[in-house]
């Protein structure tokens, strides 16, 4: 049964003046942080064609502001340009290399571009520029993960739980590397956890669901899948139907 993994990113936030859009166009037009913050507004409202078009102006004006490269790299990976993301992150850690959050987004861009042992070192870095990143353990995690290195994934997925105890998305993403483990009980243990903190994720109730079945129990599968369903994911209990289960 296949299961999906749900990595959780920083996004970066830098200072802004402005509030909203509207007051981020009464700014000077010349001002490289006029623009930079009205591209971040822009990126706000998912405008992020125009925000790159605001950041560029930005740089144009003013071409050693770390943060604007690092926000465009965001845009772009929003765009779906990770090559394009990357590029803009590594002028951003050229300008100022000592920013855990700009690896730790790197990373997500290399890890898109399947490139997870690259993906694996910008995560490492920024770990060790900021080691409270819950982040970039949970990234790193996910990394490992799609490698088939499923105990470290696990300790890394700890160490994000250690920091962020109440974050559902790394219990669950914690169950996914023990059940690829065979821990189906221990999975089990992480998507409960997963479901008392958001009980409306239909993809924590469909991985348990899985895990139910691997463990013959029809009954607890049968529930979750049709829980699963109710929120809005019906492959498994459209599944169960064909094969004549949950009758």
């Amino acid at each position: 049964m296949r299961k999906i993994i749900v990595a959780i990113f920083l996004v970066l936030t830098f200072l802004c003046s402005c509030s909203d859009l509207n007051n981020a166009t009464k700014l000077k037009p010349d001002d490289a942080i006029a623009h930079s913050n009205r591209g971040i507004a822009y990126a706000n409202r998912g405008q992020y064609q125009r925000a790159i078009e605001e950041y560029n102006e930005a740089i144009r004006l003013q071409p050693d502001l770390a943060e604007v490269y690092s926000n465009k790299g965001i845009a772009y990976y929003k765009l779906g340009q990770y090559q394009r993301a990357v590029e803009d992150y590594n002028e951003a850690i050229r300008l100022k290399p000592d920013l855990g959050e700009i690896y730790s987004n790197r990373g997500i861009a290399y890890a898109k571009l399947g490139q997870h042992q690259r993906a694996i070192d910008d995560y490492n870095e920024a770990i060790r520029l900021q080691p409270d990143l819950a982040e970039a353990y949970n990234n790193k995690g996910t990394a490992y993960n799609k490698l088939g290195q499923y105990q470290h994934a696990i300790d890394d997925f700890d160490k994000a739980i250690s920091l962020k105890p109440k974050d559902a998305k790394l219990y669950y993403n914690r169950g996914i590397a023990y059940d690829n483990l065979g821990k189906l009980q221990r999975a089990i243990e992480d998507f409960n956890e997963a479901i008392r903190l958001k009980p409306d994720d239909a993809m924590a109730y469909a991985n348990r669901a899985g895990a139910y079945f691997m463990q013959g129990n029809e009954k607890l599968f049968c529930r979750d899948a049709q829980k699963a369903c109710a929120l809005g994911d019906c492959k498994l209990s459209e599944m169960a139907k064909g094969k004549q289960y949950c009758r």
